[in-house]
């Protein structure tokens, strides 16, 4: 394995961020031969890594805090705030995002799940009814393109599942686990009122003990990341090289061509050079880098011609259910396990999926969000009061937290040009979002939220409105999104810039929609098939997969 120094500057491929879109491409191309450098603005794993619990809680960050806390950057976290400006009165939070190896595939829950074919509609509201889409929303590719990408992420990231029985496309999943006897329980309780469900497709290897280590870094050899399937490979078989700590400041430009990316390592300023540079530094930095790098060649920012770099952000409607079931001696919630498509359209309305979510946080860190999020919204008098209402409301948040299982609705919000990343005011080294929900997206909440209450019947089940929160952006996507119209997008159908030949974007910033479930996988997917177009290589992924 090897770490770069700041001698090795020339590359074929740079690849800035190391989450699942930057990763899977990076391995890809190494295999295949090319001369790959990983920009990774966080930490890589180390002896001061902190995994197997939240960092605010591992006992492993109480010696380091005396010195100073660093402890999100030793868990994989982002660690700077951006501001919300979607209102007059900004409000400013750090958002629960990934920032080191892996990116936020380091922290997610492993649930890798492929779009539905009616994600990828050209023009979506010409067959599914969904108001106030824009010019040029619709994906430029078909479901059929992505589908044998789908196949060989599914394999890379070694995938363990069964198939949606109300979907016509069945993937070759690995075999999961058995059903945990709570969510067994509940699976009949849903399948005996009509409902669909079936076990939701994970990236895990399940070993012994597993934890699933929803938010925070995996201390077994069990969470299937782009670090450990896609980046340490690379490193390791193929030659890869990974620069940790490595901030992109800017991009250098001449013209259609990006020169050099202009960086600072551990206090050192350095520039890389690569034959083709592909960001993938999340739907977040990946557009504030290109609006960063405004230059007399492009005064409104690197490859924005079109004025769409950073807008169109989406970030899914997310709300919660903690369902009490029978409780076994054997019980745990920690898995996604489980989830049931059945409103993913209903009645010719775009809604979206409902899945496991896994054990929610420890109640001192709900209860922390709470106090800042009242302070954030101007409501700091209300705090005293929460505070004494703290025990009673610590007990009700154990009692979810150890005796529920949580499920989760997930519902395509729109993408409008209103919404988007731009750099803070006053600060062009912060960001801020802007991010107003539509008339229709609310109404769709709505019905979400109607459908699954209507669906656990007589179960007792508590509920936890989220889909209004800005501040939960885990599924951010849109902000660069690819299309066949340079008018009406920043990237092509192949997801390079239309404007620049070399520079090529791979996170979450290409998706035209958010579609309806996670969107790791697809991520993965696109990745793959972008690097078979760079390489001419379509078998690559099939040999990378098996290796």
């Amino acid at each position: 394995m090897r770490q770069a120094s700041t001698s090795l500057q020339e590359f074929d491929a740079v690849v800035v961020g190391t989450g699942i879109g930057g990763a899977t491409i990076g391995f890809a191309l190494a295999r295949s031969g090319w001369r790959v450098a990983f920009c990774e603005r966080g930490m890589g794993r180390g002896p001061s890594t902190i995994v197997g619990d939240y960092p605010e809680q591992a006992r492993a960050a109480a010696p380091y805090a005396a010195a100073g806390d660093d402890r999100l950057s030793r868990a994989g976290r982002w660690t700077t705030s951006i501001d919300d400006a979607s209102d007059t009165d900004v409000r400013s939070f750090v958002p629960f995002i990934g920032c080191g190896v892996g990116g936020s595939s380091a922290l997610y829950g492993m649930a890798m799940e492929r779009f539905a074919p009616a994600d990828f509609e050209p023009r979506l509201g010409q067959t599914v009814r969904h108001a106030g889409r824009p010019a040029g929303a619709g994906w430029p590719i078909g479901f059929d393109t992505l589908q044998p990408f789908y196949d060989q992420a599914e394999r890379l990231y070694r995938v363990r599942g069964t198939a949606d029985p109300l979907r016509a496309d069945r993937p070759q999943l690995l075999t999961p686990p058995a059903l945990s006897s709570a969510a067994a329980g509940l699976a009949s309780a849903l399948s005996a009122r009509g409902l669909h469900p079936y076990q939701l497709p994970a990236a895990a290897e399940f070993v012994e003990d597993c934890r699933s280590c929803q938010g925070y870094l995996c201390a077994n050899a069990c969470k299937n990341d782009s670090w450990r399937v896609a980046l340490e490979p690379a490193m390791r078989e193929h030659g890869a090289v990974l620069m940790d700590e490595c901030e992109v400041i800017s991009i250098r430009s001449s013209g259609r061509k990006v020169q050099a990316l202009e960086c600072i390592r551990r206090g050192r300023r350095l520039a890389l050079h690569g034959r083709v540079v592909i960001l993938a530094a999340g739907a977040l930095s990946t557009p504030a880098l290109l609006l960063r790098s405004a230059s007399a060649d492009w005064p409104a920012g690197l490859a924005n011609g079109s004025g769409l770099v950073g807008r169109n952000l989406m970030r899914h409607l997310i709300d919660l259910y903690p369902v009490k079931v029978p409780e076994p001696q054997d019980f745990d919630n920690r898995r996604k396990e489980l989830a049931f498509n059945d409103f993913y359209v209903h009645q010719g309305v775009k809604l979206g999926t409902v899945q496991s979510f896994g054990r929610l946080p420890p109640p001192a860190l709900i209860l922390r969000d709470l106090h800042e999020g009242l302070a954030a919204r101007g409501r700091g008098w209300a705090r005293p009061l929460l505070g004494l209402a703290a025990p009673l409301l610590r007990a009700h948040l154990e009692r979810l937290v150890s005796t529920r299982l949580t499920l989760a609705s997930i519902v395509e919000d729109s993408a409008d040009p209103q919404n988007r990343v731009e750099l803070a005011a006053g600060d062009t080294q912060r960001l801020a979002i802007r991010y107003r929900m539509a008339d229709d997206d609310r109404h769709r909440v709505r019905l979400m939220r109607n459908l699954v209450r209507g669906a656990l019947g007589q179960m007792s089940h508590g509920f936890i409105a989220s889909a209004e929160d800005n501040q939960r952006i885990a599924h951010v996507c849109g902000t660069c999104r690819f299309g066949d119209d340079p008018r009406h997008s920043v990237l092509d159908i192949n997801c390079r810039a239309h404007e620049v030949e070399n520079l090529y974007i791979v996170d979450a910033s290409f998706f035209p929609t958010s579609a309806g479930t996670n969107p790791s996988l697809t991520i993965a997917a696109n990745a793959l098939r972008v690097a078979a177009a760079l390489t001419g290589h379509t078998q690559l992924a099939d040999s990378a997969a098996e290796s």
